[in-house]
């Protein structure tokens, strides 16, 4: 593991009925991968969703439904508390691949990452997005056993099933992500 990449480990996201029952032990399994990246001097990158208030990047759907989550300047696009004294290179986002519009690639080239690891939500988008992306830059990727979760089940097993079947991409442990 060349890095360890944090996705949408914030408020909003984590406090769907689903994520937010997931919560503590999602977030306990965070904080392992995250000493483990520390123990081995691996740079951590949080990416975060922030919306502007004006509409102008929101997703489609969340255009469509008028319902966007994690908007500048509240306190759902913020880090959830249990996290408040990580410290990370920060990458701000508006799409759910994290690649999209940002300098992510251009940082994980500077750190001379080939391999990282994903923990986050949620697993079937902004996860599975990010992973499909660091692919399509022939970086290889790993998803962190217990600190990758989603709001539906069905859809987090199936996002599982199918980054494992089409890019190699798999649930990993932290002594195979070693």
């Amino acid at each position: 593991m060349d890095a360890l990449l944090l996705i949408d480990l914030q408020e909003d996201f984590l406090s769907t009925p689903r994520l937010a029952q997931a919560r503590p032990d999602l977030l306990r399994a965070t904080r392992r991968w995250i000493a483990l990246a520390r123990e081995h001097d691996v740079p951590i990158v949080e990416i975060r969703t922030v919306l502007p208030r004006d509409r102008s990047e929101w997703a489609l759907n969340m255009r469509d439904d008028d319902s966007p989550v994690a908007l500048e300047g509240t306190e759902g696009a913020g880090r959830v508390h249990e996290l408040a004294d990580l410290e990370a290179q920060l990458v701000l986002k508006t799409r759910d691949d994290a690649f999209l519009g940002t300098d992510l690639e251009r940082r994980l080239r500077d750190l001379r990452a080939e391999r990282i690891v994903i923990a986050g939500v949620s697993t079937q988008a902004c996860v599975a997005l990010t992973a499909a992306g660091a692919y399509a830059r022939d970086l290889r990727v790993g998803l962190a056993a217990g600190a990758v979760a989603s709001e539906d089940d069905a859809a987090h097993v199936r996002t599982l099933r199918w980054l494992a079947d089409e890019y190699r991409q798999r649930l990993v442990s932290p002594a195979e992500a070693l």
